[in-house]
């Protein structure tokens, strides 16, 4: 199995590149995003492990770019649990995976191995609720057409809640989801993003899409429905 590795740490890289030899892997390294961008479009790997703070261009450019592309060879993200970027975020410029710093290698061995036997995955679709739609592709939002400029916390809500659009979604799924697995602030926070989605996606359009389920959590509904219904 052929791996490009986007890491920028030397000590982090040869690591890899070792522990990956030793089990099999063929690793090809690049220092920067504009490195792995390269080596990325022009040769063909099994999976791609981007770690998001890397120089030039930042892990999330490097993939949106090779998206932007048709460039599908799953990518699984490195990230920092304490850091500037949020593993939801990358979900939606088309990552496939990822894993927070510190990291077991086993784990990184297994979720590769995943990867690859699941093999590139199509372009993400367009998703839909009434005439509310969300394109992860182009990270657009629009309702009846008209755009609706969103947060990048608020783009991955929507997005989360779309997925499973009529499913009821618990708070705790949400900031599982959403912000991070290991996340320990208030729990409030999602009632918080849940009213900026709705003063954007609903009250301007007389819309109610977002339903609180009392005691239990949230529903976006597949249709489009009335405020006050």
């Amino acid at each position: 199995m052929k791996i490009l590795l986007v890491e920028d740490e030397p000590h982090v890289a040869s690591s890899l590149k070792l522990g990956l030899g030793a089990e099999g892997f063929i690793v090809v390294h690049a220092a920067t995003g504009t490195e792995g961008l390269w080596e990325a479009t022009e040769n063909h790997f099994d999976v791609i492990v981007l770690d998001i703070m890397v120089p030039e261009l930042s892990g999330y450019e490097v993939l949106r770019r090779l998206r932007a592309r048709s460039v599908w060879t799953p990518v699984l993200m490195l990230t920092a649990k304490d850091g500037d970027y949020d593993q939801a975020d990358a979900f939606e410029l088309g990552a496939d995976d990822y894993l927070i710093k510190p990291f077991s290698f086993v784990v990184l061995v297994a979720r590769l191995h995943a990867l690859a036997r699941r093999g590139a995955p199509e372009r993400p679709v367009v998703m839909t609720a009434g005439d509310l739609t969300l394109d992860p592709m182009r990270h657009v939002v629009e309702r009846a057409g008209t755009p609706i400029d969103l947060s990048p916390r608020e783009f991955s809500l929507l997005a989360y809640l779309m997925r499973n659009k009529d499913a009821v979604c618990t708070k705790s799924e949400i900031l599982h989801r959403v912000w991070d697995p290991h996340y320990e602030g208030p729990d409030n926070i999602v009632e918080v993003y849940i009213r900026y989605l709705r003063r954007k996606i609903d009250i301007p359009f007389g819309a109610n899409t977002i339903e609180t389920i009392r005691g239990v959590g949230y529903r976006l509904e597949s249709g489009v429905v009335a405020a006050g219904s």
